[in-house]
């Protein structure tokens, strides 16, 4: 049997993650690329499989009304009690989003995508809520990335929170998005800091009850470098050694 990702795997994640202290944001990620092409302000928003939310707070606060969508009980919580500003918090099924055609100025969603074995559908939805000319964005994974081996044999041993996800080439991704009747129009490479193996080694030690922090020191000089190296490098380097890619489209 193939192995998926299901509910109960994001309500046991989430139930682990009560202090948001301890869950790492994506520092702005989301908010600073949809901004390269539209102005957030009066959108009307939907974050899909939102998780904290900690990314339709940024957004709202830069003037737009967000929604945000999850099936999970404990990630519910999770933004009723930690959301700062005014979302919605809508309890639905990313495959059936509660809520009628055209409804939406902005779609998006980050760690998602990768869950689901028929992704089309993910899109389709997405597609349905979205106005003309509506904006989606999608964030995840990149396939040529150490993340993708230590995921991999995680899921081997049975021992990935998520229960099973995949991973996205530049290539296959946008291919994918324009599939199922979507304009790219953006797309984006990044990469974390601190990096995964080190979120990975903190989250076993707190279970240990020890803490490191949350950002270890960095030398200037190694930060410094790190946005040289993203300065000069060509697009597609970039977004082929990436952990993170994403994909802005435009519903046509």
């Amino acid at each position: 049997m193939k192995k998926t990702s299901e509910k109960k795997h994001w309500d046991e994640f989430w139930k682990s993650s009560k202090n948001l202290d301890d869950v790492y944001s994506n520092e702005g990620r989301i908010a600073a690329n949809l901004e390269k092409f539209i102005d957030l302000s009066g959108m009307k928003v939907l974050e899909v499989g939102a998780g904290t939310g900690r990314d339709s707070d940024d957004i709202a606060s830069r003037g737009a009304e967000v929604f945000t969508l999850d099936y999970s009980e404990e990630a519910l919580k999770l933004m009723q009690d930690w959301l700062k500003s005014s979302t919605e918090i809508v309890c639905g099924d990313a495959r059936a989003i509660p809520f009628a055609d055209e409804v939406f100025d902005v779609v998006f969603h980050q760690g998602l995508l990768e869950h689901f074995r028929d992704p089309e559908t993910l899109l389709l939805e997405n597609k349905r809520v979205l106005k003309d000319g509506g904006t989606l964005l999608i964030d995840v994974p990149q396939r040529f990335h150490y993340y993708t081996l230590l995921k991999h044999a995680m899921m081997l041993v049975g021992k990935w929170f998520a229960g099973w996800e995949t991973e996205f080439s530049p290539g296959r991704l946008k291919r994918l998005v324009e599939a199922q009747g979507f304009e790219v129009i953006g797309v984006y490479g990044e990469n974390l800091f601190p990096p995964i193996w080190y979120r990975a080694l903190r989250r076993i030690l707190i279970g240990f009850g020890l803490k490191l922090s949350m950002y270890p020191w960095e030398p200037a000089v190694f930060r410094r470098t790190r946005e040289f190296i993203k300065r000069v490098l060509p697009d597609p380097v970039i977004l082929n050694t990436s952990m993170i890619i994403g994909c802005i489209a435009r519903k046509v």
